[in-house]
């Protein structure tokens, strides 16, 4: 996959739709920058972007995409990646469901998702270094133009869902404490029931995380 580092922008992820759609690139294709004015988050929330934090997007053909993964599950899909990426060189970050990393009850980054027409766009946004107030940042150092490298591999050997989720539903556990929302609900994850597609079910209402 080429990637493309910039020293400061306002956004990976505008970035790479605005070069994907110029036709300057195409995919497979990834941005990073060491700086980022105005990232993404998810429901539409703006990401505070620290400097020298980790700040990635990047783009691959849907049709490349496993069979077996629904694409309203592909933030999980790409989430879990990352996080075994990271528990590989000793992290102990989790996924909080859908789509956020956390370390122990605090939030270090995040991960949305969006299609653009045959392709699939991620961004990827960590505290590697420095965290906003009530925020926590990575629990270990890495090298980040490594790390980059390691984990877009990973996301080209385009392993199953089914592999992905067997790993995933393990830790599912870990949000019972924790909270999500829809719209503009908010509500607890106590007694969802994690689906083999990447849903859950709340009080009889089945979810995709669409992020």
């Amino acid at each position: 996959m080429q990637i493309l580092y910039l020293k400061s922008i306002d956004s990976t992820q505008k970035q790479l739709k605005e070069l994907i759609e110029s036709g300057k690139v195409s995919s497979p294709i990834a941005v990073v920058s060491q700086s980022q004015t105005a990232g993404y988050g998810s429901r539409g929330n703006s990401w505070e972007s620290l400097d020298e934090n980790l700040f990635l997007s990047f783009a691959l053909p849907i049709v490349a995409l496993p069979k077996d993964l629904k694409l309203e599950s592909a933030s999980i899909y790409f989430s879990h990646i990352l996080k075994e990426t990271l528990n590989d060189l000793g992290s102990k970050v989790w996924i909080k469901w859908p789509n956020d990393f956390y370390i122990d009850d605090k939030k270090v980054g995040g991960i949305i998702t969006n299609i653009l027409d045959d392709k699939f766009v991620c961004g990827i946004g960590i505290n590697t270094n420095k965290s906003p107030e009530d925020f926590g940042k990575l629990d270990i150092e890495i090298d980040k133009k490594s790390f980059i490298e390691i984990y877009l591999h990973n996301v080209e050997k385009y392993i199953s869902w089914k592999q992905v989720f067997s790993k995933y539903k393990l830790e599912f556990y870990r949000n019972q404490n924790f909270f999500t929302h829809r719209n503009s609900l908010r509500f607890s994850l106590e007694r969802a029931i994690l689906q083999d597609d990447g849903s859950i079910i709340v009080d009889g209402e089945r979810i995709y995380s669409l992020r």
